[in-house]
């Protein structure tokens, strides 16, 4: 019996790749636009708004605390949209996918390269909040440089965690239902707003299995240079649970798209 984790992958998953950045260089402007601005909106109303009347947070102000976890929850909102609403767009209206699978593409080089997109829109827009953070001067040590790298794992991570969403529940109007049960309980109970160590003893165990509590560990500490063996394990966390999430996500793609 076959195994179905098993991947067809070559490097064709490249072409894969550079047709979704030659598409997103004709409205990579609007885009990138929108992401950009979500982003300053928190930095604006809870960094300068809120934090006057919040109290220092482990010797921080607020907006010192929320601005390294912005960066996380930025990258996780661009690879779960991307790799939610359009990769289907892309699969079920478009027909990309389809178009793409009559040629040598296989159907798994495709959903991969789904997951290497998404996790460069991770990078990229994560990366543009780190430079915003760096001109507010809230960047306080060059550990920062590695910032990058922990979005492009992050990015596999989420991108896969969508698309596995989109094979089990192939269905436009259940991704509603993803981002409220989800990613938005990710964004609200995984440390970007507030320390965890407020919250009752399960509360914080469980937090250790959200994806984004690690992601917010490491930006956090690299951005404010508080950097040690904790940030390897939790770097440790996201590659090997990106490991195991995408052999998951291309096989149920594989299984939607190739009836």
């Amino acid at each position: 019996m076959s195994n179905p984790l098993r991947m067809d992958i070559s490097p064709r998953v490249v072409k894969v790749f550079r047709r979704h950045l030659t598409v997103y260089r004709r409205n990579w402007k609007v885009s990138l636009s929108f992401n950009f601005f979500e982003p300053l909106l928190y930095l604006a109303a809870l960094g300068y708004g809120l934090g006057v009347y919040v109290q220092a947070i482990e010797g921080l102000t607020f907006i010192q605390f929320i601005a390294p976890a912005l960066i996380a929850s930025s990258a996780m909102f661009s690879s779960a949209y991307e790799c939610t609403y359009g990769t289907f767009i892309r699969m079920e209206f478009q027909k990309t996918f389809q178009a793409m699978v009559a040629t040598p593409v296989s159907m798994d080089e495709v959903s991969l390269g789904e997951i290497l997109w998404g996790s460069f829109k991770s990078f990229l827009y994560g990366s543009v909040i780190l430079f915003v953070i760096l001109v507010l001067g809230l960047v306080a040590s060059p550990w920062a440089l590695l910032v990058p790298v922990v979005l492009l794992v992050s990015g596999l991570l989420f991108a896969s965690l969508s698309m596995i969403w989109i094979g089990l529940v192939p269905n436009i109007d259940s991704f509603n239902y993803y981002f409220s049960l989800v990613i938005t309980p990710l964004f609200l109970f995984s440390g970007v707003f507030f320390p965890l160590s407020g919250l009752p003893a399960i509360a914080q165990t469980l937090a250790w299995a959200s994806p984004l509590y690690h992601v917010v560990n490491l930006t956090r500490g690299l951005v404010l240079g508080n950097v040690g063996m904790h940030l390897v394990w939790d770097f440790v966390w996201l590659v090997v649970v990106a490991a195991v999430l995408i052999p998951i996500a291309i096989h149920l793609m594989r299984r939607l798209v190739i009836r």
